[in-house]
């Protein structure tokens, strides 16, 4: 059933999809505004981040960032249902206006020592998936949702041609992603998920501990790949048919992002994504709920709790 369900929710996506650009704009921009006026927990998840991100920020500049943050994460997810439902030539072609850093992702495959490729929750990763999909084979880690629907749909639309293998966040995938390293593949991470309790070590980020996944240290090390930073920046303006342009960016990450200090490299990664979420902060994900543990363990020291889970 749940299989059933997930098909028919990717049948949807491919419908909404392939509306005109201008209309899932629009359609950003109508979910944005009632969460906003319901106050509705994305809306007050975003509130408290910002707060606790910039808390020198003035009232009203932070209040006016909250209200371009949550229409642009409306924007950004229509677009991302669009990039799901159309080709990746077209995807490409027609979205990724500019490229920087590319020969890094070629020195290292042809290396041959595997590359570990860190991509933030900043612009549309979604798009970045497509783009690496297209340049070589990929595996990607991922939490699995706690809906089995969801799980199915995400399989479906991120499968892209077979080229993408998606590998969860459990030991078995962990000895998987370092088969395919040490075989010299490529695997993509989002370093920004908050890992379960045990696997990981708190580092500032924005100021605010945050706990940090160990695992992305430990690949690069064990392994001796390539690590790069890698994301898809939103660019001012709108191509032709108000479709949205992209930048896409690849660089080296600091080497320490590799310590074998846990806590240097975690610290270091933390840096690392805070700068490119600094670029544009209204492009990052203030959704995510970052800092809901914290290093007392005392559940009240849950910034987020009780507003937040209602």
């Amino acid at each position: 059933m749940s299989r059933l369900a997930a098909r028919l929710l990717y049948l949807c996506a491919l419908l909404v999809g392939r509306l005109p650009w201008p209309w899932l704009w629009w359609l950003g921009d109508r979910i944005a505004a009632r969460n906003l006026a319901a106050n509705r927990r994305e809306s007050r998840v975003t509130d408290c981040n910002l707060r606790l991100a910039f808390p020198g920020m003035d009232p009203g500049e932070r209040a006016e960032l909250k209200r371009a943050v949550m229409h642009t994460t409306a924007r950004q997810a229509m677009e991302t249902v669009a990039i799901w439902s159309r080709t990746r030539r077209g995807n490409l072609d027609s979205l990724i206006v500019e490229m920087h850093g590319t020969r890094y992702l070629d020195e290292a495959i042809a290396a041959g020592r595997g590359v570990v490729l860190a991509a933030p929750h900043f612009g549309n990763w979604e798009l970045l998936n497509r783009w690496l999909a297209a340049r070589t084979p990929l595996s990607i880690l991922y939490a699995p949702p706690s809906s089995k629907v969801m799980e199915g749909f995400l399989q479906l639309v991120r499968a892209d041609e077979d080229r993408v293998t998606q590998v969860r966040a459990e030991t078995a995938g962990v000895r998987q992603l370092l088969r395919y390293l040490r075989d010299g593949g490529v695997v993509g991470i989002l370093p920004d998920q908050q890992p379960r309790g045990g696997e990981g070590e708190f580092a500032p980020f924005f100021g605010v501990p945050a706990l940090t996944m160990t695992l992305f240290g430990k690949l690069a090390a064990r392994t001796g790949a390539a690590v790069l930073l890698a994301w898809c920046e939103r660019l001012p303006g709108h191509g032709p048919g108000g479709r949205p342009r992209f930048a896409l960016h690849l660089e080296p990450a600091d080497p320490a992002v590799a310590d074998p200090d846990p806590a240097r490299a975690v610290a270091a990664l933390n840096a690392e994504v805070e700068r490119v979420a600094r670029r544009d902060p209204v492009q990052y994900q203030w959704t995510y709920k970052r800092y809901s543990l914290q290093p007392s363990g005392r559940g009240e020291d849950n910034p987020y709790w009780p507003e937040c889970y209602r």
